[in-house]
């Protein structure tokens, strides 16, 4: 009984661990509207919004943002650290896209890429190639039947 009661606590705690005010740590993510990859999406968030994050559930937090829209994302994608969005004096999103600033929080600015290109030491080829590249939910599905993965028949 003892054990039961430990580990309904231990659950609930961990939901907790996740609510409250948290940041997007992603270039930009899909609010879905149910906690599943393959949810219609609601939504867009950029690197940097922060949302209200609620309950947790199989590795997705349900989050309202500013403007009251609720929907899931998940829990990969958050992080309980405020992101700056600021650069000197003025406020870094009216100067540079979210890009430049997910890529500057992690070290690597377009400095730096012009200087390596011009050393021969990057190829973004298939880097930027694969940004380009647009998955639909019903091609996930179809990917996981004919490949007989777990939830190809969602």
């Amino acid at each position: 009984m003892k054990i039961k009661v430990l580990a309904v606590l231990l659950a609930i705690m961990a939901g907790a661990a996740l609510a409250g005010p948290m940041s997007v740590q992603v270039r930009n993510a899909k609010v879905r509207a149910t906690p599943s990859q393959l949810g219609k999406a609601v939504a867009t968030v950029d690197y940097g919004a922060v949302v209200e994050a609620g309950v947790a559930q199989n590795g997705w937090c349900q989050v309202t943002m500013p403007d009251g829209t609720t929907g899931w994302l998940h829990e990969s994608a958050l992080t309980k650290k405020r992101i700056a969005m600021s650069a000197g004096t003025s406020d870094a999103a009216t100067g540079v896209s979210s890009d430049e600033v997910a890529l500057a929080g992690k070290g690597f600015n377009e400095q730096v890429e012009t200087k390596m290109r011009a050393d021969g030491k990057l190829d973004y080829t298939w880097v930027d190639r694969m940004s380009q590249f647009q998955v639909t939910p019903d091609q996930i599905t179809s990917f996981r039947a004919q490949g007989n993965l777990a939830g190809g028949a969602q």
